[in-house]
Parts: C-alpha cells; sequence; structure tokens
C-alpha cells in the first residue's frame, strides 16, 4: 500500500501601501501590509480563484492536476493567513497561481489589491500550523516595539544600555583597517 503524500501550503496576504489611500502616519509599514482581510473573504471563493488561476497559467493540465486534491484546511481573515492542502506533485504549479493571483477573491466583484505570499511549504499541516503561529507572534511583538519607540519619541538605539553600545562600537572600531591592506604588523 502506498501514502498518497501531500503538501501544506502557508501563505500569508499582504496589502501593499497604496498612494491614493491615505496611511496615518503612526501606523509601521508592517502593520499596515499586515492588516486583516475582509470576512467576505470565503474558503469557497479562495479555491474558486486558485483554480481559475492555474487553468490560466496551465491549461487543461493544471486544472486536472489540482482538481480533487485542493483544499483550504485553515482560513484566518484576522491575520490574513491560510493553509493549503495539496498533492506533493503538484504543489509548485499552486504556487505560482498564487504568485500571479493581484486580488482577495470576494463573492461579490473585484476584491482589494494584494500580493500573495507563500511562508512555508510543509509535509505535515503541525508545522506549517506551529509556523503560522510563530508568525503571529513576531508580529505583535514588533508592533508593540514600534509602539513603545514611538511613544517613547526616542530612538531604540539610545535606550540601551551604555556597556552594550560601548561594545557596539568598539566592535565596529576594530574592524577598521588601513586603505593599502596592510595591517600595522605587516610592515
Amino acid at each position: 500500500m502506498v501514502r498518497i503524500k501531500e503538501r501544506y501550503v502557508l501563505v500569508n496576504i499582504l496589502y501593499p501601501p497604496d498612494d491614493s489611500q491615505s496611511q496615518a502616519p503612526n501606523v509601521p509599514d508592517f502593520v499596515f501590509m499586515h492588516q486583516p482581510t475582509t470576512g467576505s473573504l470565503t474558503p469557497q471563493s479562495l479555491l474558486k480563484a486558485i483554480r481559475s488561476e492555474v487553468a490560466a497559467l496551465f491549461g487543461d493540465y493544471g486544472s486536472g492536476a489540482i482538481e480533487g486534491n485542493l483544499q483550504v484546511k485553515y482560513l484566518s481573515p484576522a491575520t490574513s493567513t491560510f493553509i493549503l492542502k495539496v498533492k506533493r506533485a503538484h504543489y509548485r504549479l499552486v504556487w505560482a497561481a498564487l504568485t500571479f493571483m493581484k486580488c482577495v477573491p470576494l463573492k461579490a466583484g473585484e476584491g482589494k489589491p494584494c500580493t500573495f505570499k507563500v511562508v512555508r511549504v510543509s509535509g505535515t499541516i503541525r508545522k506549517a500550523e506551529e509556523e503560522a503561529v510563530r508568525q503571529a507572534r513576531q508580529l505583535v511583538l514588533a508592533a508593540k516595539d514600534s509602539a513603545t519607540a514611538a511613544t517613547s519619541g526616542s530612538l531604540p538605539m539610545f535606550t540601551e544600555p551604555k556597556a552594550q553600545v560601548e561594545d557596539i562600537i568598539m566592535f565596529d572600531a576594530s574592524d577598521v583597517s588601513d586603505e593599502d591592506g596592510k595591517g600595522e604588523e605587516d610592515g
């Protein structure tokens, strides 16, 4: 008996800043890019958009290859993250289709412009879930750090302990060498 091998593709939906939209001055770019997805995004509309993109890129071969084995295992509009399950032999077709998708597929009409970023391809759903949790934690910590730096009004380097800053300066000073490429002991 042969096991059917599958891949779990963890994908983030990123919203690049648009010049026409006014962004709040105190919101960092990474927070703006990782904003929540609209609630009208459903697994069915996502699958339909991926299948149509695969058909446009790879024709009948691509459509037939992913027809029975593409599933959305996890979809979180709050974190703009989803996990797809696809056969191992065809996960690259899905990855290519996600790369070429330009907007969030919605039930009613055109969606918001976005970029789909494949974060991890895994053999088990457990590892894909762990990576999703790890990234969500990192995003929250980065947002907190950015908020504290903005409220304190100072740069993070100036809030570090003095000994740590001196170590950094000493390390940088020891890296400097002569212009001719010879050290002091080379003569």
